[in-house]
């Protein structure tokens, strides 16, 4: 496993035989924990792995243009996000942050209607619930950022989640209501060894275009293709039941 570790500026080759997606994350979640790389929760399997030094990769993202320049930044719920979720807050952008696994759709927090005080309880889930605003597509601002979590990466630009989809569905949703485009950059902090050497890519996984770590600040010049919205054949009657804000998006699409 120390295979996953980086040297210099490449990453060196993934295991052999992780070459589904299902491998590669099994691949990162074993050596996260072996090399006790994890952070609360723990343990990391079946999660966007928490990593030593997410706060340190978190910091990075104010070195980009594009986080400088935005006003309205999206980032996903999860425990490694939790810092970029605060500095989001705390430089006076609005957060958007989607509820765990889309169920209550979207929440907004606007800074400056909690004060600075409250970014830190605000950036958590449960204060996000609290401080922040429940908002319908129609409401929807336009994003100038999106930050996502990661199991892996590839220099490239590929992005392997947990495996549930959520980020390609709240990628669709957002683009479905003209939120997002090909224009908007994509966002991820990693470990270092989450990065592998190639991923295979679906035609409804979103690319990144930076990966901050601990130590790097990477910008991909990804190729990957974002997806056109939502592939409504893939969408079953469960997940629209489970997922309200897809009901809503197809009464929208018609």
């Amino acid at each position: 496993m120390g295979s996953l570790a980086q040297t210099g500026d490449k990453p060196l080759e993934s295991p052999s035989n992780a070459r589904t997606k299902d491998e590669i994350r099994k691949a990162i979640w074993n050596y996260l924990e072996q090399q006790d790389l994890a952070r609360f929760p723990r343990p990391v399997y079946n999660r966007i792995p928490n990593f030593v030094g997410s706060g340190i990769a978190a910091e990075k993202i104010k070195e980009l243009r594009e986080f400088k320049e935005a006003n309205v930044i999206k980032v996903n719920p999860d425990s490694p996000q939790a810092m970029v979720r605060r500095i989001v807050l705390e430089t006076g952008r609005t957060l958007l942050m989607p509820t765990p696994r889309l169920r209550g759709g979207f929440l907004k927090v606007d800074p400056s209607q909690i004060g600075r005080q409250a970014s830190r309880k605000a950036s958590s889930i449960a204060g996000a619930f609290r401080i922040g605003e429940k908002i319908s597509l129609s409401k929807l601002p336009k994003i100038d950022l999106i930050v996502a979590g990661s199991v892996a990466v590839s220099l490239d630009g590929g992005r392997v989640g947990k495996g549930e989809g959520y980020s390609e569905l709240e990628f669709g949703v957002l683009r479905g209501r003209g939120r997002v485009g090909d224009e908007t950059k994509i966002v991820t902090t990693v470990h270092d060894s989450q990065i592998v050497e190639r991923v295979p890519v679906e035609r409804y996984d979103i690319p990144v275009d930076y990966i901050l770590t601990p130590t790097r600040v990477i910008e991909t010049r990804t190729q990957i293709p974002r997806p056109d919205g939502i592939y409504w054949d893939l969408v079953s009657d469960r997940m629209l039941e489970r997922m309200p804000v897809l009901k809503e998006l197809r009464g929208f699409s018609g």
